[in-house]
């Protein structure tokens, strides 16, 4: 069902859309070796909440 809402939003907001899906494999591989370097549990929280972004895109949740 979502694939096909992401197909009725504005030209304008499927290329975010776009554009945003395929930027989230680099933020996802910095943030992880952020963390495993610089290990602080706000690292941690948002290394959680980039890598339940990236897999909605991947599993077309969004």
């Amino acid at each position: 069902m979502s694939r096909l809402y992401r197909y009725r939003l504005p030209p304008w907001c499927r290329n975010w859309l776009f554009v945003i899906e395929k930027s989230m494999l680099p933020i996802v591989i910095f943030q992880a070796l952020r963390t495993i370097f610089f290990p602080t549990t706000f690292d941690i929280f948002l290394l959680g909440i980039v890598l339940g972004i990236f897999l909605a895109f991947k599993y077309k949740w969004i």
